[in-house]
């Protein structure tokens, strides 16, 4: 008598054979619970509203069925997401997984060539994935047509409210067809996302694999009280301690760059990213800190969502988020892919309600550490300076009467070396 197995990995969720092989290359064996709710469900075309942790494989849960779906449909699919670096990485995942298929995208994102995104967009990619500011630019200046959007995916959809998209997130809806699939991915639901879905969606089929703020299960989560002025030194107690890859949170542009900088002076290899940065500099920013050539990442809360890299060893809020929902996102950036992670906050003592609203949202209360004896402050490097020498005594010139004209030494002529003739 045979027994009934059940399929195991992604064999078991109606993903065509080639996708799977690709999957496999990409060494992938066992899908997310994230991924198996998601992927039977947008395979059927169904809208769906998944709410889920980050670093819970949110991409392929949506690209996959995009893909098998976009090689039996004629349309294009569009993927929208709050950040550039989301949309590099999105891209890159997507084609990772299509590329063998002659999966054709273009990145369509503020900062970047018009001009390379244009000719992208003439060669008529089946997926774009875009930024929704750029978009509605191209949009409005007929670069881009919509009407053939039949796939459209919202990933990280609560941030791009966060960053006043509504209005753009309206125009590019209205433009694509109106029997388009709709996915929507967040890590948490505001209450502008179940307006949006009224507005925008059919009957969406709601996923919720944690609750909605709950922060990633394998984090440790500290807190120091500290003076303001002391929080440099207590970071540099923390780089000795942990030794692997930091990335720093800071609430300004400004702080960022400072910070970064009196890291750099201290012999640490640290790079900066937020939103003054060229978008090369922010590349290479986010690829050094990947491949080890920066240790530390100092960033702000617009690129907290961007920053997809395994392995981060500890997260420091060192200012703490003036959006609490961002503090989610912030430490969702360690303890990836099962992996095990740290977050240390740092608050100042006025900040103790700020304090209760993290725990308030995330369910659970931080671990308050006392703070250890630091360092002495570093003095800062100056110039090296010269020896001083002494001043040579200027020799005093004559004064000159009025009505005189000065002369050569006798014998000597004011034009060379002759003798003076008489």
């Amino acid at each position: 008598m045979t027994k009934n197995i059940l399929p195991t990995g992604f064999s078991g969720l109606g993903i065509a054979p080639g996708l799977l092989d690709a999957i496999a290359r990409l060494r992938f064996t066992e899908p997310t619970p994230i991924q198996r709710s998601s992927i039977p469900v947008g395979l059927e075309g169904k809208d769906l509203i998944a709410i889920a942790q980050t670093g819970t494989g949110k991409t392929l849960a949506f690209g996959i069925p995009m893909l098998q779906r976009l090689a039996r449909l004629k349309g294009r699919g569009l993927v929208l997401l709050p950040t550039r670096e989301l949309a590099l990485q999105v891209n890159d995942a997507l084609q990772s997984v299509g590329r063998s298929h002659g999966l054709r995208t273009a990145v369509v994102i503020g900062g970047a060539s018009e001009g390379t995104q244009i000719r992208a967009l003439e060669k008529k990619p089946r997926v774009i994935v875009a930024t929704p500011g750029r978009l509605v630019d191209f949009l409005e200046r007929h670069i881009v047509d919509l009407a053939d959007i039949e796939i459209l995916v919202l990933d990280e959809a609560d941030r791009m409210l966060d960053m006043g998209f509504a209005p753009q997130l309206k125009k590019i809806m209205q433009a694509a067809t109106a029997e388009r699939q709709t996915m929507l991915f967040s890590a948490t639901m505001p209450t502008e996302i179940l307006s949006l879905a009224r507005q925008h969606m059919k009957l969406p089929i709601n996923i919720e694999m944690a609750p909605s703020g709950t922060a990633a299960e394998r984090v440790v989560q500290e807190v120091f009280f500290i003076e303001r002025q002391s929080k440099e030194r207590l970071l540099q107690l923390l780089l000795t301690q942990y030794l692997g890859p930091v990335l720093v949170f800071t609430r300004t542009k400004y702080g960022a760059r400072k910070l970064a900088r009196n890291l750099r002076k201290l012999d640490h290899n640290a790079a900066e990213i937020h939103s003054d940065r060229t978008q090369p500099q922010r590349r290479d920013a986010l690829e050094g800190f990947k491949s080890g050539k920066y240790r530390i990442l100092v960033a702000t809360d617009i690129a907290a969502r961007g920053i997809d890299v395994v392995g981060i060893e500890l997260v420091v809020n060192f200012d703490l988020p003036m959006n609490t929902q961002d503090y989610v996102h912030r430490i969702g950036r360690t303890a990836r892919a099962g992996m095990g992670g740290r977050a240390i906050s740092f608050a100042t003592f006025d900040q103790r309600k700020d304090v209760k609203d993290i725990e308030r949202l995330i369910h659970t209360g931080l671990s308050i550490k006392k703070v250890p004896a630091l360092p002495t402050r570093q003095p800062t490097p100056r110039p090296t300076e010269r020896p001083s020498q002494p001043k040579a005594t200027k020799r005093k010139r004559p004064r000159k009467r009025p009505g005189t004209r000065s002369h050569a030494p006798t014998g000597k002529s004011n034009r060379g070396d002759r003798p003076r003739q008489k």
